[in-house]
């Protein structure tokens, strides 16, 4: 945990924080081993990092005299159209993804995308927001990544991406048949990958149509989470 992150409901005051739940206090005074006096990295949610001074430390849990300091890192410009992927790689990709500053998380329905996936406890709002919040503090960051879920493939690449490329690079990852993956863009971008095994040629089609440009990360094959990392990486 390299970030201490504050809710709204966390402050007794504007600059006065108590916290209650077990996760953060166990870890305050487990890993940190804080005592009073001491300070710690905090950050307030979709707020601003600042230091939080141990007030009191105790059976009740730990009050914190906070300073905001600064804004946070910028997230990427960057949505992520991301095929569902199986729920053994959801806690890994919504912390990755919250880590790495990602604005917006699209997960989609595809050809090879089981419906099952979409049963997933780990889809559950409160599941989701563990896990981004885990990322955030990894990162260092406090702004939560929007996600939502499209469920019709069809419907979302014909009737909404068309206006989500509007301005944007767009880029759908395809190992096949594809230019080279750029790096360092500058510009907002929007970016599909595909599920393990990819896209099938109806569905690159379907987004070629709807503006999006294949791209590769060589001749090699990348696992779903690897090739989050690899192309946010390489994009920015």
């Amino acid at each position: 945990m390299n970030l201490i992150i504050l809710h709204p409901d966390d402050f007794t005051q504007p600059d006065v924080a108590h916290l209650r739940d077990a996760r953060r206090c166990t870890h305050i005074r487990d890993v940190h081993r804080a005592q009073p006096g001491d300070e710690l990295r905090v950050g307030v949610l979709n707020g601003a990092l600042g230091r939080g001074r141990i007030i009191t430390l105790d059976q009740d849990g730990i009050v914190l005299q906070i300073t905001q300091e600064r804004e946070p890192p910028p997230m990427l410009p960057l949505t992520l159209v991301l095929a569902l992927p199986r729920p053994m790689m959801l806690k890994r990709i919504f912390q990755t993804v919250a880590t790495l500053g990602v604005q917006e998380l699209i997960l989609l329905h595809s050809k090879r995308v089981e419906k099952s996936f979409w049963q997933t406890p780990l889809l559950a709002p409160e599941a989701i927001a563990e896990q981004l919040l885990l990322g955030l503090e990894q990162g260092g960051a406090t702004q939560l990544p929007k996600v939502r879920f499209e469920k019709r493939f069809r419907g979302f690449v014909e009737d909404q991406l068309p206006a989500l490329t509007q301005d944007r690079l767009a880029l759908v990852a395809h190992p096949y048949d594809a230019e080279p993956c750029p790096a360092q863009v500058a510009q907002p971008t929007l970016l599909a990958i595909g599920p393990e095994g990819g896209f099938i040629d109806y569905e690159i089609e379907k987004l070629r149509a709807a503006g999006l440009a294949p791209v590769h990360l060589g001749p090699r094959i990348q696992r779903v989470e690897t090739a989050v990392t690899f192309l946010l990486g390489r994009l920015f």
